[in-house]
């Protein structure tokens, strides 16, 4: 029996186990990228890095309510990467107390060579894939970011890829 005679809810189910076990593949390819790192930044410190390079600057409590950590968790955080030189703080140009989060060089740098090593990963795995399917993938994926309000690609290309 394929996919196109199984019924609705079985047909549903049936993408929810797949998307279950790709997730499951992409998270094992995600944590061999990080494991250079580890002992440099937490998952979390990582994921603020990332939403600091592929959306720019943030408020403080904009990066918490991103990453999904209380304010003062964020403040805690922050501290631990502006001591590691992978972020700033900036005064808002007309309101010194406002500040937002910047990205620094060697943050950047940071998020490049995980990103690097995810995509070679990532290059290898396709590989396996018939390039007829690919296009199918591409499809499948880009719904299924769009639907869980996932960053464009487009925006994620600021000199580098993720």
């Amino acid at each position: 029996m394929n996919d196109v005679d199984l019924s609705p809810l079985d047909q549903y189910e049936s993408v929810v186990d797949a998307v279950l076990l790709a997730s499951r593949v992409l998270v094992a390819v995600a944590a061999r990228s990080l494991s250079d790192i580890a002992e440099e930044v937490t998952l979390t410190q990582f994921r603020t890095l990332v939403v600091l390079a592929t959306e720019g600057p943030q408020s403080l409590a904009g990066m918490a309510e991103v990453v999904g950590v209380t304010s003062a968790t964020a403040t805690r955080m922050c501290d631990r990467l502006v001591k590691k030189r992978l972020i700033h703080r900036r005064a808002e140009p007309g309101n010194r107390r406002q500040l937002r989060l910047v990205l620094t060089r060697k943050g950047l740098a940071l998020v490049d060579a995980v990103t690097e090593r995810r995509r070679g990963e990532i290059e290898r795995i396709m590989n396996d894939i018939p390039r007829d399917d690919q296009a199918m993938l591409v499809q499948a994926l880009r719904l299924f970011t769009e639907a869980a309000g996932e960053v464009p690609e487009q925006y994620w290309t600021a000199g580098w890829d993720l």
